[in-house]
């Protein structure tokens, strides 16, 4: 990915298809509560490099269509598109509101139970490698906002990068609307006490 990302904006999905947009004065906690917290049933269990491997091998294909990914593409999830300084994991200073609203949720009551995914998805645009690395730097680098700066607890983090693989259903895969974080419910979070 060798542009930076135009806007912040989170989109609240049903599955993977996202069905409405969230503009920056509409983002609360109340709705990414209410947006990830509709966990109904138990969660997989995963393997995030099974999760990664498959997502490489399945070439562009949606998320849905891959055998692993299709069991987590029904949990509660949202995407969220964070500014990162062009080619780096730097995370612009407007993003870290939208990070604040996201830890803000995750330590809410209807939340706190839960772990979560943190994909990092690029665009085509550039470097097949070079987008794979720089997905998984940026998801790490949101695990480490939120666990740092906002006292997230990274066990109930994991974070995995997928390169250009798994672009929104029917986008051109070098849209913008690709570079991208998705959060994904994995269901309840056991401490290690």
């Amino acid at each position: 990915m060798r542009h930076s990302i135009s806007k912040t904006m989170l989109l609240f999905a049903a599955g993977l298809l996202l069905s409405g947009t969230a503009s920056a004065q509409e983002v609360s906690q109340e709705r990414i509560v209410k947006g990830l917290g509709k966990l109904t049933a138990a969660a997989p269990a995963i393997d995030l490099e099974i999760l990664r491997q498959e997502a490489i091998n399945g070439g562009h294909k949606p998320m849905a269509e891959l055998p692993n990914w299709k069991r987590i593409a029904k949990l509660p999830q949202m995407v969220v598109e964070i500014n990162f300084e062009n080619d780096s994991v730097a995370i612009q200073p407007q993003s870290y509101r939208t990070l604040g609203l996201i830890a803000d949720a995750l330590h809410h009551p209807n939340l706190w139970a839960y772990k979560f995914l943190v994909v990092g998805v690029a665009s085509s645009t550039g470097d097949e490698k070079h987008n794979l690395e720089l997905s998984e730097q940026r998801a790490a680098a949101i695990k480490e906002a939120l666990s740092t700066t906002f006292a997230v607890d990274p066990q109930r983090l994991y974070a995995i990068g997928v390169g250009e693989y798994l672009p929104i259903e029917g986008s051109d895969t070098a849209a913008s609307n690709n570079r991208r974080v998705q959060l994904i419910n994995l269901g309840v979070f056991k401490s290690k006490s």
